[in-house]
């Protein structure tokens, strides 16, 4: 699945790479520098895919600028890999897997190339993606990543379980948070499923992207969790987000135990928050239906906001021949780059207009038309200093306060946001 980080050993990246693009250099000349060039791609096999044709594509029409394509090596997590490859000196010229919570730090490591230093860098960031493309700006007003695709965030839920439990399936009641808890109990009660909803109650910083950040963005109206430098979430907004998750915990809704397995596909949850990934990842096995995620009011679904999951491409410093990654960039997120894209891992470019664009695609694929209208109306994580920490500083206390109920919310709100505040204002 798309937000699974890669996980493994990072031991192979230092023992046994080669210097993927090149190190050194004069950092001009190797901005205006052609040649053959050496790219990492995700390690799921519909990404892989896409990334072989793309590659075979621009090959046969630049033979004399070669594209060598690899998986992201084995590590922890691809960020601590990109990470290590950056201060090596051995990263890939591109990386069509870069987190957009990991850009402030690969730039504070001086691993990154600005796209605005090529003559058509920013305006042709901000003329493919459009308005979304101002929240991937960092604080010095460059783009050091290109939006590539997200998977915005919804709720799935299964009809036959809803069905079995006496619940509408077709116009199910989880549009406010009373609506959600009141069919999570009936859901429970009816024993059709040990849980309600299990997101994964695990520690790691980005889990609070499938709970708590996306219905934030949805019962905000479409902030950030830091904004101007100054935390948001500590707010009447977080407050309720928070109370909310806390309910379903306290009441056994949602279990405290880390699940090895899908409950989803399992049946022992009858609810999931998931990208469009999940339309190919469970297709006929789960009849499934889609819903926005809730927010206290029940905020109409055309002006629901979420949390975008979204994968970037960025260019790496240690690239010696920059001027054709950077076409190489332009060429993967082209038009009919994209389309392949849609086509062979249903997960959205981040591409002004997507449905008009596509409209053939999304008339013979209706099941992501869905994910494709709430992709307009996605937030993105903060483009700050010490996200990942911030991030990690949320999730400590989220668990703390909500899933575990070891401290009142309130209090663990207020630690959480001045922390983030405290560490969005450093270098």
């Amino acid at each position: 699945m798309n937000r699974r980080l890669v996980t493994g050993t990072a031991l192979a990246l230092t023992l046994g790479l080669t210097a993927a693009c090149g190190g050194g250099g004069d950092a001009e000349e190797a901005r205006g520098a052609t040649g053959p060039i050496k790219i990492w791609l995700s390690n799921n096999p519909e990404e892989i895919a896409w990334g072989e044709q793309m590659v075979e594509a621009w090959n046969d029409a630049n033979p004399d600028q070669e594209v060598t394509a690899q998986e992201i090596p084995a590590g922890k997590t691809s960020e601590e890999v990109i990470g290590a490859a950056i201060t090596a000196g051995n990263a890939p010229c591109l990386v069509f897997n870069t987190s957009p919570a990991a850009v402030p730090q690969f730039q504070k490591q001086g691993g990154l190339v600005a796209l605005d230093d090529f003559e058509d860098g920013a305006a042709y960031v901000e003329e493919r993606s459009g308005d979304l493309a101002t929240q991937y700006r960092s604080p010095d007003e460059k783009y050091y990543q290109i939006p590539w695709k997200q998977n915005p965030v919804m709720i799935f839920y299964n009809k036959a379980l809803f069905e079995k439990a006496g619940i509408d399936a077709e116009n199910p009641p989880l549009s406010t948070y009373d609506e959600f808890v009141a069919t999570s109990k009936k859901l429970v009660d009816a024993g059709v499923s040990k849980a309600a909803i299990y997101p994964a109650p695990t520690s790691e910083f980005f889990q609070s992207w499938f709970d708590f950040y996306p219905l934030y963005a949805a019962e905000s109206g479409g902030s950030q969790t830091i904004e101007d430098g100054t935390a948001t979430f500590d707010d009447e907004a977080g407050t309720a987000v928070w109370d909310f998750w806390a309910q379903l915990y306290a009441e056994g809704l949602s279990p405290k135990e880390k699940y090895d397995g899908d409950s989803f596909a399992d049946g022992v949850a009858a609810m999931s928050v998931v990208g469009p990934w999940a339309v190919k990842v469970y297709g006929e096995s789960v009849d499934w239906g889609v819903v926005p995620v809730p927010t206290s009011q029940g905020t109409p679904a055309e002006e629901t906001y979420t949390f975008s999951d979204a994968k970037n491409v960025a260019l790496y410093s240690a690239c010696d021949n920059q001027e054709t990654a950077w076409e190489v960039l332009k060429f993967a997120t082209s038009e009919e780059q994209d389309g392949q894209l849609l086509e062979l891992t249903g997960q959205m470019p981040i591409r002004d207009d997507l449905t008009g664009t596509y409209p053939d695609y999304f008339e013979a694929n209706p099941a992501y038309e869905t994910f494709a209208d709430q992709a307009s109306r996605t937030v993105e994580v903060p483009n700050v200093p010490n996200s990942v920490e911030i991030w990690q500083e949320i999730r400590d206390n989220y668990s703390r306060s909500v899933i575990f109920g070891e401290a009142p919310v309130a209090d663990s709100l207020t630690a959480a946001a001045d922390k983030a505040t405290e560490l969005a204002g450093q270098e």
